[in-house]
């Protein structure tokens, strides 16, 4: 048996409004080709690079959003390794003294017995650094360079050798694009490559502590490509062992997404392969007031966010982690339990016995798992389908807290309840005012009902009798009957119940 040593280098474009070093438009991958270029970034002779404070403010902020310590002094350093992309033949990154040093992101994960643990993954550090130009191949075997990402900001986070499974790679990256993306240091989305990663990955025999040589994978644009490649590598590494031939020296690997395959590509270079030396143009920076500055700015994180959602929501832990995933879904929801507690207090009789205390726990509990489940189950499958932006939704956290009032007081069933909501989605309009004109409302008139329920009686005698002989589940046909017959607007559930106690009556 072998166990996996993983470790991951991810890069994340930060979201700033000019270049790492020059004042040129930092959104040049929606632009024409070589559009948004000066002398500094296209690496001219005689310029002179000046550190965007943005960038720097964004990396401090993303470091203390992952527990790093901030260096109080940080340097640039000139990384001299041949970049056919980067025409003055280095590139200004970060080497012996980067912005944030020692830190960790917690990742919810399971054991060997699959039970839930939580899981320190330690991060070495963050540094700054200039992205290249990018090269694009013509089929006809040309290759042409487009300078707009040149010089675009980045942070590179990396990983300890703390993870041990593809699964728990894949978690990190996706808690790790949370935790950007609440910063507001960068939109993360892997598919436009402002997330990007490399995954390096070893074995060793069950209880050995030896570091072996690594394979480093690149290329991976997506989460499900980094945990396929490491699955991938685990496999091809595994079989090396068993054969007696191990990897001996450090590789570089292209993950191949058609093939779903990892291609040999070169030996790893290791540090002093960069031949790093001081940045001479750009002097030691203090970062001391920055981190104070950025500090102050800190968001709720996603990990504290998750805690308090539950405690003080009573949301599943499901449901939570799908809703915190992205901050404009937990805005959202916290202001429409900000809504529906305001009508709760205010009902003249709340569903459970006890202290009023008690009474409130209860149906602030029930609240909860009715408020998840409507969101993550129902507006959010609705919208995904329909290809609707929670940026764009048309649904106030007040509506929808009223539509959430509306099931909760038993005024709409769960069909009804569906369609009131694709409506809402379609105009923004009132729920109450959607409900009244398309009558979608729940019928509670006994008579009406009564009516409804001994006319289905009446005109499906075959299936009832088949109830009578035993076969219960034909109760479910009948309760079709009677919602039919009440235009949907009756409860199934007290449609079922009535059913019953006329036909055995």
């Amino acid at each position: 048996m072998y166990t996996p040593v993983i470790g991951l280098e991810i890069h994340i474009q930060l979201k700033t409004k000019s270049k790492m070093f020059c004042s040129c438009n930092n959104s040049g991958e929606d632009l024409p080709a070589n559009t948004t270029i000066c002398p500094i970034c296209t690496g001219q002779p005689g310029t002179l690079p000046v550190p965007n404070l943005e960038a720097l403010e964004l990396g401090v902020k993303a470091s203390l959003g992952i527990n790093c310590v901030i260096n109080n002094i940080s340097k640039f350093d000139r990384k001299h390794y041949f970049y056919p992309d980067l025409p003055k033949g280095y590139q200004i990154s970060q080497f012996d003294l980067p912005v944030g040093e020692n830190g960790y992101l917690e990742i919810e994960t399971t054991d060997q017995d699959g039970i839930s643990i939580t899981k320190k993954i330690g991060i070495i550090r963050l540094h700054l650094e200039e992205d290249a130009a990018k090269l694009v191949h013509g089929a006809d075997g040309s290759s042409y360079v487009d300078y707009n990402r040149a010089g675009t900001p980045l942070a590179e986070i990396v990983t300890a050798p703390d993870i041990a499974t593809p699964a728990e790679a894949k978690i990190f990256l996706q808690n790790l694009r949370t935790i950007a993306r609440y910063l507001g240091a960068s939109n993360a989305d892997m598919e436009k490559g402002h997330l990007r990663c490399d995954a390096n990955i070893s074995l060793r025999p069950s209880g050995d502590t030896t570091f072996y040589p690594k394979t480093e994978i690149k290329n991976l644009n997506s989460f499900r490509a980094v945990e396929r490649a490491l699955e991938y590598e685990i496999i091809r590494q595994t079989k090396l062992w068993d054969e007696g031939t191990p990897p001996n020296i450090s590789t570089t690997r292209g993950w191949n997404d058609t093939k779903q395959v990892t291609e040999e590509q070169r030996t790893k270079e290791e540090a002093h392969d960069y031949r790093f030396v001081p940045e001479p143009d750009i002097p030691p920076l203090d970062l001391q007031e920055i981190a104070k500055k950025m500090a102050a700015k800190l968001p709720e994180m996603p990990a504290k966010k998750k805690l308090r959602f539950m405690a003080e929501f009573g949301l599943s832990f499901s449901d939570t982690n799908i809703i915190i995933a992205d901050q404009e879904w937990a805005n959202f929801t916290e202001h429409v339990f900000s809504e529906a507690w305001a009508w709760l207090s205010t009902l003249p009789e709340l569903e459970a016995e006890g202290t009023e205390e008690q009474i409130m726990a209860k149906n602030k509990a029930k609240l909860g798992k009715l408020i998840g489940g409507w969101i993550t189950s129902k507006l959010m499958g609705i919208m995904a389908e329909n290809k609707i932006d929670i940026r764009i939704i048309k649904i106030t956290p007040e509506n929808f807290a009223e539509f959430i009032s509306l099931i909760y007081t038993n005024k709409i069933n769960s069909t009804n309840a569906q369609i009131l909501l694709q409506k809402m989605l379609e105009t923004g309009e009132d729920p109450s005012q959607i409900m009244e004109e398309k009558k979608l409302g729940q019928v509670t008139d006994p008579d009406f009902l009564d009516k409804a329920i001994e006319n289905v009686i009446r005109l499906n005698p075959e299936q009832v009798a088949q109830y009578l002989a035993g076969k219960t589940a034909i109760i479910q046909f009948l309760v079709g009957k009677a919602m039919k017959e009440t235009n949907g607007q009756a409860d199934p559930n007290a449609v079922k119940t009535m059913l019953e106690k006329k036909i055995i009556g």
